[in-house]
């Protein structure tokens, strides 16, 4: 890598976009920064901004813009992040994303792609119910797709405790999804109208769909 960008991922509940983002992490030195993971940190905290989100998240709802960009904008001040960034689960809407084009130009950073995980809604429910995570270092597994090489041994650190999200069920999967498609799927125009958009055929294997993402990062920090 010779630049540093910003790197953003777009797809609906359960497309791969932590898992994803976290390959590409240790693969370019590049700062995973996921909304997901920064709110429920404040959540468990029970920081003033972490009470407003519980509710919302637990619902499966969007939490406010204003929290989101405080928190991210915190988060991107911190040195470690001079080589570049991946957004993963930011923005979700067409107002957060020019929110963010201002405070990348406000931070000195340059987008380098918008990268749409492509994928098929009828599949996504069964996909996130049957998710789950380290609960020592987060790394991410599933019942059916992504199983431990050791059964209930983590094969990131070898912990045994492991952790399902309250709100991965079929409901809230529903209603995440028709959020997605009513709010988030319209940046895929926005970012096309930039010439920044990229599209990742997410249905496949999890090795194959990271070979796509490396190649599109290569070529963007090139």
């Amino acid at each position: 890598m010779t630049k540093s960008a910003v790197l953003i991922l777009l797809g609906p509940p359960g497309a791969g976009k932590g898992t994803q983002a976290r390959m590409l992490e240790e693969k370019f030195g590049l700062v995973q920064l996921s909304t997901g993971d920064l709110l429920r940190a404040a959540v468990a905290a029970g920081t003033d901004a972490g009470k407003q989100a519980k509710a919302v998240m637990d619902a499966g709802g969007l939490v406010s813009d204003e929290i989101v960009l405080a928190i991210l904008r915190d988060r991107m001040a911190e040195p470690d992040t001079a080589k570049g960034v991946i957004l993963d689960g930011f923005p979700r809407t067409a107002k957060q994303a020019e929110a963010l084009d201002a405070l990348l130009a406000q931070q000195g950073m340059a987008l380098g792609a918008a990268i749409s995980l492509d994928v098929d809604d009828a599949a996504m429910v069964d996909r996130v119910a049957g998710r789950y995570t380290c609960a020592n270092c987060g790394e991410g597994y599933h019942d059916s797709f992504k199983k431990p090489a050791v059964a209930g041994v983590c094969d990131k650190c070898n912990g045994t405790d492991f952790k399902r999200r309250a709100d991965d069920n079929a409901e809230t999967v529903g209603a995440r999804l028709a959020a997605y498609h009513d709010q988030t799927a319209p940046l895929i125009t926005y970012y096309d109208g930039q010439g920044a958009l990229r599209r990742v055929d997410a249905m496949g294997r999890i090795d194959a769909i990271a070979a796509a993402l490396a190649d599109i990062v290569q070529d963007v920090t090139a």
